[in-house]
C-alpha cells in the first residue's frame, strides 16, 4: 500500500529524510495538547532504539517555533526532528479527525470532547490514569508510588501525576504552547513508512488521549521493526 501523496511530498522536502530508510512520521495535535506531550515523552525515551533500528523520526506539530523550543525542553524530544505548522494543513490533507465542531467555537467543543462526546475512549483513558494498569510499564520512580502499589507496572495515580505535571507546564505557558485557539480539537496521526515508501502502519487519532491503539504501551506497533536490546 502506498503512503498518502501529501505525506511523501512533505518527507521529500524535509532534511534528514533519506530515501531508502524506514521513517516514522508523527503528526502531533496542538503542542499544548495532552496527547502531544505524552506521545513526545514516549518517543524521546525510545529514540535510541529507533536510531539503532535505522528508523528516521519526524514529528509535525501545530504551533510556532517558541512553542516548539519549550515543548522539546519539557519532553526531551529532539528539536531538529520537530517541524511546525501554524495551521494543520497536512493534518487536513491526510484526513485526520478535526475534532468535535460546535457553533460556539473550539473551547466548548474541547470541553465536550474531554467529557467523551465526539471523543471515544477518552473517559476510560482518564480513568486508567487514576486506577493504574498492570499491563503498562512503570512511569515514575517516586517511593510514594512503590509504597502505594509496588513496582514494575503503572501504579494508581501514576499516569495521572504525569498528566498533571504536563498540564501545569502548559497552563503556566499557555500562549507559548498554543498561540491560537482555533485548532484545539484537531487530532493527530502516526505513519510508519517502509524504505520503498509503502505504508507499514497507520493510526488516526479518534479522540483525546487516543494517540495510540494501545495506550498501555503506545509504541507497541514498532515492536516488529525494532532491533532487540542486547
Amino acid at each position: 500500500m502506498q503512503a498518502p501523496a501529501p505525506l511523501l511530498q512533505r518527507l521529500a522536502r524535509h532534511p534528514g529524510m533519506e530515501p531508502g530508510r524506514r521513517r516514522l512520521v508523527v503528526l502531533f495535535s496542538q503542542l499544548g495538547d495532552f496527547d502531544s506531550l505524552e506521545y513526545a515523552l514516549a518517543l524521546a525515551a525510545a529514540l535510541p532504539r529507533l536510531q539503532a533500528s535505522g528508523i528516521v523520526l519526524l514529528a509535525i506539530g501545530i504551533g510556532d517555533d517558541p512553542g516548539a523550543e519549550r515543548f522539546c525542553r519539557h519532553t526531551g524530544f529532539p528539536r531538529a526532528q520537530l517541524e511546525m505548522q501554524a495551521e494543520p494543513r497536512l493534518h487536513r490533507e491526510l484526513g485526520l479527525y478535526g475534532g468535535l465542531q460546535t457553533p460556539l467555537g473550539p473551547w466548548p467543543a474541547l470541553l465536550l470532547m474531554c467529557a467523551g462526546i465526539g471523543s471515544p475512549g477518552t473517559l476510560n483513558e482518564v480513568l486508567r490514569g487514576y486506577t493504574g494498569d498492570r499491563s503498562a510499564p512503570q512511569r515514575l520512580q517516586e517511593p510514594l508510588f512503590a509504597l502505594a502499589g509496588g513496582e514494575g507496572f503503572q501504579r494508581p495515580f501514576e499516569l495521572a501525576t504525569v498528566r498533571l505535571r504536563n498540564m501545569i507546564e502548559v497552563l503556566s505557558h499557555w500562549r507559548t504552547y498554543v498561540p491560537r485557539d482555533d485548532f484545539l480539537t484537531q487530532r493527530g496521526g502516526t505513519f510508519l513508512l517502509e524504505a520503498d515508501d509503502s505504508l507499514l502502519y497507520c493510526h488516526r487519532d479518534a479522540g483525546i488521549l487516543g494517540f495510540s491503539a494501545t495506550m498501555n504501551r503506545p509504541l507497541s506497533f514498532l515492536d516488529p521493526y525494532l532491533t532487540p536490546i542486547a
